[in-house]
């Protein structure tokens, strides 16, 4: 759920992954806060049987919706990034934020003393968190493996 141009990207390499797995996959692009509510009840009719969020400002300012709508209809939504499962989903994998603030500001720092930023290489991020919300898992009846657990980076209980 995004409509932000890297997670078009991500959505086009999900399908046939999902389809390799023999999982149907569905897309629903938001653009506005009204298409959240819009974009759950089309998964609800669809009968899916879990979300995945891409998330950006609007999904996580939606995160309290998504869960609610997550336990609600006792599905697991994954996350890409730690507010989602902070906040209820089951799992997130991505970038650690916090690392990447860390990164901007010491371009931010560059720049303000005279660095031209057409000169400073882009970077991708380089630190990448698995978080887990067992006590979510547990509410929606979802075992998690051990070797899941001991390879996540946290885990909420």
């Amino acid at each position: 759920m995004s409509n932000a141009s890297g997670h078009r990207l991500a959505v086009t390499k999900m399908g046939p992954a999902a389809a390799k797995l023999g999982l149907a996959f569905q897309s629903l692009a938001v653009k506005t806060n009204g298409d959240i509510d819009g974009a759950l009840a089309a998964a609800a009719k669809a009968n899916v049987q879990a979300i995945i969020t891409m998330d950006d400002p609007l999904i996580q300012s939606a995160r309290a919706r998504i869960v609610e709508f997550q336990l609600n209809r006792r599905l697991p939504v994954i996350g890409e990034l730690r507010p989602m499962t902070e906040a209820g989903g089951v799992m997130s994998y991505g970038p650690n934020q916090i690392d990447m603030w860390k990164r901007a500001a010491i371009f931010v720092d560059k720049i303000l003393k005279g660095a031209n930023p057409a000169d400073i290489p882009v970077e991708r991020p380089t630190k990448f968190e698995l978080l887990i919300n067992l006590k979510s898992a547990k509410a929606l009846g979802l075992p998690v493996p051990n070797t899941l657990l001991v390879a996540a980076d946290e885990v909420i209980e």
